[in-house]
């Protein structure tokens, strides 16, 4: 299941940038982007939340920070994701038929997911049956029951995923680039477990990684929908309010990409060669992060239109798609491209990245490239207002970064204040053509790889 904090919604928050940089020249905002207002339950749970009454629905967002698959032993990866999958299998006095059937007899929606650093929830509901919605999610979170036969289920479906993913070479690409970027690190694992591993879970490692990882102090909640802040406050408590007060979770290192200059080839008879890179990123509180943002947009981060797109697929034929992304995790920030093309043009392709990466550090960008960016980005917003849910976990997504309430205020002004020389700065600063990590699945030509790759990590 994709992540639910990756919704197309939340990935708008995930990437706008942080203003850090000195904004005193930017015209303060007249109205608020969204009235988010902070509201703390007489039990002490707070939560952000937007009131809004045109439609009869509620949607809740929350996480448990710092509770993600990293923190899978490595002898049981994919526990966490096992427990997002069954905490809705069955809770209190329901089983798992009982309880599914009272969701979908009310048209509740109850999901749970994992990523790296994060364990998410998320629930939306029509406003007539809030109440049951939020008793259900309150049992689902404080007494699941973890019955056999469900965590069973999950399991084989869980291996039956996995296994169908080895004969996907992107997939490939990015399971050994997690191995070689984050050596040594606990992201190095598999977020999405592994055959042994998940056929070692038990109930009561579920139960424990509950106990240990689901607290009041690690807990971030976003609301949005028809609910006023005194309506509101109660469900927190009865939602939340039965959590223990300190999670127990260990701290985890931070990290710098390894392998940097290295070409990692996994060898594979496919037609097609998967290409994958990645470099150290910019964390999103450093005063260049918007004009990072701005950049990856011109480089690749836009698809057609970008620099990466036009040089390698509309001029030259050599891949139906490439990529380049900005992404953030806890404990190590990244820039990465990824793309596929015939194996005789692997070399190619490669060379025509690196020119790119080396022109975008070294040459300015077009007043009409910046402007295209920035027209786009600020363009976008209202995607995350298309939805109760939406806005939800674009809110979360604000908690989630630990951003101000009111960051979204002037947020367009503020896109529209990068110059040029901003974008040429930061590519100067973040760029490193000759120094990318680098994965090749298929069988390359043009390429002479440093490390061949036989086996397949945390896979088994």
């Amino acid at each position: 299941m994709k992540s639910l904090i990756l919704s197309t919604v939340l990935i708008f928050a995930v990437t706008t940038p942080v203003w850090a940089a000195d904004v005193t020249t930017i015209t303060p905002p007249t109205e608020r982007f969204l009235d988010i207002r902070s509201v703390t339950s007489d039990g002490g749970i707070t939560a952000w939340f937007l009131e809004d009454h045109s439609v009869p629905a509620i949607a809740i967002e929350f996480a448990f920070a710092g509770a993600g698959a990293s923190l899978d032993p490595q002898d049981k990866q994919g526990l966490a994701r096992l427990a997002s999958n069954t905490l809705d299998e069955g809770a209190a006095d329901l089983d798992s038929q009982a309880f599914q059937k009272a969701l979908t007899d009310h048209s509740i929606t109850l999901r749970f997911d994992v990523g790296r650093d994060d364990f998410f929830g998320s629930l939306k509901s029509l406003t007539r049956h809030r109440d049951l919605a939020t008793d259900l999610m309150a049992k689902a979170l404080t007494s699941p029951r973890f019955d056999q036969d469900p965590i069973d289920r999950m399991k084989a479906a869980n291996i039956s995923r996995i296994k169908s993913q080895l004969s996907d070479p992107d997939w490939i690409a990015a399971r050994i680039m997690n191995d070689v970027a984050f050596a040594g690190h606990p992201y190095a694992m598999n977020s999405g477990g592994t055959v042994s591993g998940f056929a070692a879970i038990t109930a009561d490692d579920l139960r424990n990684f509950t106990r240990i990882s689901f607290a009041r102090d690690n807990l971030l909640v976003a609301v949005a929908g028809d609910i006023s802040e005194d309506e509101l406050k109660p469900l927190l408590d009865k939602m939340f309010g039965a959590l223990p007060e300190k999670s127990q979770i260990p701290p985890t290192a931070d990290l710098t990409i390894q392998g940097a200059n290295t070409i990692t080839l996994f060898d594979k008879d496919v037609p097609q060669t998967s290409i994958q890179m990645m470099q150290g990123g910019i964390d999103r509180t450093d005063p260049d992060y918007h004009a990072a943002q701005v950049m990856n947009f011109i480089l690749g981060s836009s698809g057609f239109g970008s620099r990466l797109t036009e040089e390698i697929r509309e001029k030259r034929g050599l891949t139906y798609g490439i990529y380049s992304s900005m992404y953030q995790l806890d404990h190590v920030k990244a820039l990465s491209v990824s793309t596929s093309t015939r194996n005789d043009k692997a070399g190619e392709v490669l060379g025509l990245i690196k020119t790119e990466w080396t022109k975008m550090r070294d040459e300015p960008v077009s007043a009409d490239e910046l402007k295209a960016a920035q027209d786009y980005l600020t363009g976008s917003m209202p995607l995350a207002l298309t939805s109760t849910q939406g806005i939800a976990g674009l809110i979360l997504g604000l908690r989630l970064d630990d951003l101000p309430i009111d960051y979204l205020d002037g947020i367009t002004e503020r896109y529209n204040a990068i110059t040029v020389d901003d974008v040429s700065k930061v590519s100067k600063r973040l760029l490193t053509p000759d120094a990318m990590t680098t994965v090749i699945v298929g069988k390359p030509e043009g390429i002479t790889p440093t490390t061949t790759r036989t086996d397949l990590p945390n896979v088994e």
